[in-house]
């Protein structure tokens, strides 16, 4: 029998009603190529505790569904298979598969990622359990780039961010890389002012970090336990020009609010200035008329920009040289 978690009838599923301490939570959509490899990473966990994978398949079109009800049924005592008959798309399925854990506390592993060291959850359970104050460990991981078949850095290359204020200015906290408190996650989805899932925002673990940090310590482990895949066309990697300057204004849009919420918009005109460096670093091949117009916009919205060379002045003039430099060459051939 094929192990699928009901929610509403745990007895039926065939799994003990005692809870394990640790809950894996492992998102997949047309993940065949990667799937086994992640689930791999977590079987071969070495600790001292019980741990659970609940590892939910979102209505996958290719081999993802045969290959997660393989292992659940191979391994019917340690991953809880949760499926739907429709997709819910990737944040709802996040949602659900948090809400489905059971542990103290919940490691992420998205199903195109995969954990490197046996020890991870130990290290990190520990760390955790030694502080009743710290709601979220995490570590270093490797950046694997899947076009070119190698590994090209890893993250964070720095110092790991551990409070509020840093973690505002820089998201260190690769999601694969993650151990939190499962009660400060089921505070995150209740909250009645944010309400995570009606945001247009693009990804889910970003904000939820930020929402976490005011409420507990964070602890950085100095060591690499994780590999980030990194996909064209993912989520936070996109190849269209225009996607990721939508996915960039989304996530500064994260910074903006959560700066208003939790650091009385202390930050807000460095978030701007940051918003717009990056962004017309993106656009700088453009041309100089989209660099203008994007510049025009962020001074608007921010009039203390317009003082700020290093804030795009520069490189706009740059980009309106170029535009002139090539019309006038193309004019006089």
């Amino acid at each position: 029998m094929i192990p699928v978690f009901d929610p509403a009838a745990p007895a039926a599923s065939g799994y003990v009603a005692t809870p394990p301490l640790v809950s894996v939570c492992m998102t997949a959509y047309n993940h065949a190529p990667y799937i086994g490899r992640a689930i791999e990473g977590v079987l071969s966990q070495r600790t001292t505790f019980a741990v659970e994978l609940v590892l939910s398949d979102d209505c996958s079109t290719d081999g993802t569904g045969a290959i997660c009800r393989d292992y659940a049924a191979r391994y019917p005592d340690r991953i809880r298979l949760l499926t739907g008959d429709v997709n819910v798309g990737m944040r709802a399925n996040y949602r659900r598969t948090i809400e489905a854990c059971r542990g103290r506390y919940v490691a992420m592993c998205d199903g195109d990622d995969w954990w490197c060291d046996p020890l991870k959850l130990q290290r990190q359970v520990e760390a955790l359990e030694a502080d009743p104050a710290c709601g979220i460990c995490y570590t270093r991981v490797r950046c694997y780039a899947q076009e070119e078949g190698r590994y090209v850095e890893n993250y964070p290359m720095g110092a790991g961010a551990t409070t509020f204020g840093e973690l505002l200015l820089n998201n260190t906290i690769p999601n694969c890389a993650a151990v939190v408190r499962r009660d400060l996650l089921a505070g995150y989805y209740a909250d009645p002012e944010l309400r995570p899932l009606e945001r247009p925002w693009p990804l889910e673990d970003y904000p939820m970090w930020l929402w976490m940090a005011p409420r507990c310590t964070i602890r950085f482990l100095d060591c690499e336990t994780a590999v980030f895949r990194v996909l064209p066309d993912s989520g936070s990697h996109q190849s269209s020009l225009d996607r990721r300057i939508v996915c960039f204004d989304a996530i500064f849009d994260i910074k903006c609010w959560f700066d208003a919420r939790y650091g009385g918009g202390r930050q807000r005109r460095r978030i701007a200035r940051m918003r717009m460096e990056y962004i017309l670093t993106l656009m700088r091949d453009a041309g100089g008329g989209a660099c203008l117009r994007r510049w025009w916009r962020d001074v608007r919205r921010e009039p203390s920009l317009l003082f700020v060379w290093r804030g795009g002045g520069k490189l706009v003039w740059s980009a309106l040289r170029r535009a002139a430099r090539h019309e006038f060459l193309n004019g006089n051939r």
